[in-house]
């Protein structure tokens, strides 16, 4: 079976209807019956029961949701600008065009996570600039190839909703787990590229200055002082006299003075939500010893005195410890019990039964991590050192780019930042997350179209939405959160519909994204049907048996067989893509993990950074073939494959880490949900 299912997909079948037909032939082999009708054979029972697990399968319900907000943004060309704008914030550092375009590769991935869009996007957008100013053209693809697969690593990654879905694992943590390595090698291709183009400076020519000059208006001129025309002083000034605006008006300078502001406010915000959540939220709950309550009082509320939200608990654990008191019991079971108890002298009076909490004795353990206070303020330090520095040599070209970046990467950045939070933070399960990056995906493209008309109604969603918050007396942040989901649902909705029908660039984006959904969201889902058919048919025949007996006889430490695993998969990732070695071959292994006592978290989050190469890998480089439809007729696909071949090598350093140190992956998710 496994031999069949890898020379049918080299030969170009359909992965799917290959499982099934393979799963569907073998399955009947199983459970053929010599004196039955062909019909009554039970592997037509097993198609339809597996057919319907993977329909009532809840972790696939994110799937649609997140492709969906991939493509919406994909279609409303959200990334030319930012291109634009990181590329000019980025024009004096080495290689600044692949720098630039490994980080929006990455950026874009992250929020879209679709490995093909990325890579034929930023191939018709950076590609052709790079080799204009002389670039090497395997750092060219290179940077375009192996920054696109990092989408599908870096959450919300579909792969990991897959994965999770054949390993009966927590998506959640599966993400919080991903976020560390991916981010790690991130840095690595970074450190790739910039230490090639230092060493090599030929590969990667330095810009024309005219090339990445951005147009200053006179009126910013105006609010420059000194020889190094710095900004900030001059707004700071005519912000506090307004006589001081000249030309550029005071309306000019409140809207500049509020660009400078975003960096201070997304640093301050950042570092204070850091703090709320580790030491705050995450504060041990000490019980303080009150007062022994009386009979009367420790019983459960009536009617005619509803009990407060904060008096509930109590009342309910006074209400269940009187039923328990009401129950029948063997005759001297509860004195027995009572002297029984630990800690008691014989002639202790008897304790009164209360509905506080019991007082720990030991020492209360802090969820705060080691060092954390040192590590907060030394980064707050160096970020407000960061800031210093950075205002104080702002000139009013460089406000420009500010505004540019505020423009074009806050609010996907933003979008990113609020799906993740609301994941890892246990405030909405993943397919809640995906449904708001999905409407936050169609705000953000109607807002690219009718900027005006959408941020008015979304001031009339966020009063609505307070309003109706204030009326059911919910707390601040509920009515700050019903104030969000109400502008952004009336903020799209309104003005998509009115433009719906006259403007066709928004009708086409919305009918292109909605068909792409459904062509990805079917190919998902007809792949966990065959996996399911041929995995049971597999385990029915034994296979799964015999390769367990193998490995275990083969005396394997735990280093040991991860280090087996990951090399076959890594093997696997030339021939086949990730679909089919997730699907296919990490069922085989993850019943394995149990008798080396291997966390399938890691073990997962290491076939998600190992499979980067099932894109970088040839002669299936999926990567390298989504670059070379858009590249010039010049660009060989050998120098593609060229390119993308250190990469690989970057994935397996990322992967010893990761064996050396466990922590990297397994850290975040520990301290979020606790081992």
């Amino acid at each position: 079976m496994l031999g069949l299912i890898v020379v049918a997909i080299m030969m170009g079948y359909p992965t799917a209807f290959t499982l099934m037909g393979l799963g569907m032939v073998f399955g009947f082999l199983a459970f053929w019956i010599p004196d039955a009708h062909w019909y009554d054979n039970r592997v037509f029972d097993l198609i339809a029961q597996r057919t319907y697990g993977v329909m009532t399968n809840d972790t696939l319900l994110s799937v649609p949701l997140f492709v969906f907000m991939g493509y919406v943004m994909e279609r409303a060309a959200l990334v030319d600008r930012m291109f634009h704008s990181v590329q000019l914030a980025f024009r004096r550092v080495p290689a600044s065009l692949a720098v630039t375009t490994l980080l929006v590769c990455a950026f874009w991935g992250i929020a879209s996570g679709i490995v093909g869009a990325v890579v034929v996007l930023m191939g018709v957008i950076a590609l052709r600039p790079m080799l204009k100013a002389g670039y090497d053209i395997r750092l060219a693809s290179g940077a375009i190839t192996a920054g696109g697969t990092l989408g599908i690593l870096i959450p919300p990654s579909v792969m990991l909703i897959v994965y999770a879905a054949v390993a009966g694992q927590s998506i959640v943590k599966l993400y919080a787990a991903a976020m560390l390595p991916g981010f790690f090698l991130t840095f690595l291709y970074l450190i790739y590229i910039l230490g090639w183009a230092i060493i090599n400076p030929k590969i990667a020519p330095k810009l024309a200055p005219d090339e990445y000059r951005i147009a200053v208006p006179e009126a910013l001129l105006g609010l420059e002082r000194g020889a190094k025309r710095r900004i900030v002083p001059g707004l700071l000034a005519a912000l506090v006299k307004p006589s001081r605006a000249g030309a550029a008006g005071y309306r000019t300078v409140l809207a500049n003075v509020a660009a400078i502001a975003v960096p201070v406010v997304l640093t301050a915000g950042t570092l204070g939500a850091t703090w709320w959540y580790v030491v705050v939220y995450n504060a041990p709950e000490v019980a303080v010893a009150a007062p022994a309550p009386k009979r009367a009082e420790s019983r459960a509320p009536t009617a005619a005195a509803p009990a407060t939200k904060e008096e509930k608990p109590e009342a309910l654990g006074s209400a269940a410890t009187a039923e328990k008191e009401e129950q029948p019991q063997e005759l001297g079971a509860g004195r027995e019990s009572e002297s029984l108890a630990p800690g008691r002298a014989a002639d202790a009076p008897p304790e009164e039964l209360t509905s506080a909490r019991e007082v720990p004795t030991g020492p209360v353990e802090s969820k705060v991590p080691a060092h954390f206070f040192a590590w907060f303020w030394g980064m707050s330090a160096l970020l407000a050192l960061i800031l210093l520095f950075y205002f104080w040599r702002m000139d009013g070209e460089q406000l420009e780019i500010l505004k540019e970046l505020i423009a074009s990467v806050v609010p996907l950045g933003v979008l990113t930042v609020v799906v993740l939070a609301v994941i890892l933070f246990g405030i909405c399960t993943a397919t809640e997350s995906a449904a708001i990056g999905a409407l936050g995906a169609l705000y953000l493209a109607v807002l690219a179209k009718f900027r005006r008309e959408v941020l008015w109604w979304s001031l009339v969603g966020a009063i609505v939405g307070f309003a109706l918050g204030w009326y059911e007396n919910e707390p601040w942040m509920s009515m700050l959160v019903a104030a969000s989901i109400a502008g952004t649902f009336l903020g799209t909705v309104a003005p998509g519909l009115r433009h719906l029908r006259d403007s066709k660039e928004l009708r086409e984006n919305l009918k292109q994204s909605t068909f792409l959904t459904a062509k990805t969201t079917a190919m998902v889902c007809w792949l966990f049907v065959g996996s399911a058919l041929f995995s049971a048919v597999f385990a029915l025949h034994g296979g799964q048996s015999l390769i367990e007996r193998w490995v275990l006889g083969m005396n394997l430490s735990p280093l040991g067989f991860l280090f087996v695993a990951q090399v076959l998969i890594f093997l696997l990732g030339w021939p086949l893509e990730w679909t089919e070695i997730i699907v296919i071959f990490c069922p085989i292994f993850i019943p394995l993990l149990s008798h080396f006592d291997i966390d399938p978290i890691l073990f997962g989050t290491m076939v998600a950074v190992n499979l980067q190469a099932a894109f970088l890998s040839p002669p299936v480089a999926m990567s390298a073939f989504y670059l070379k439809g858009v590249a010039p007729k010049h660009v060989t696909l050998n120098q593609i494959f060229a390119g993308m071949m250190p990469y690989m090598v970057i994935v397996l350093v990322c992967l010893a880490f990761m064996y050396i140190w466990p922590g990297m992956t397994l850290w975040l998710p520990n301290f979020l949900y606790g081992n």
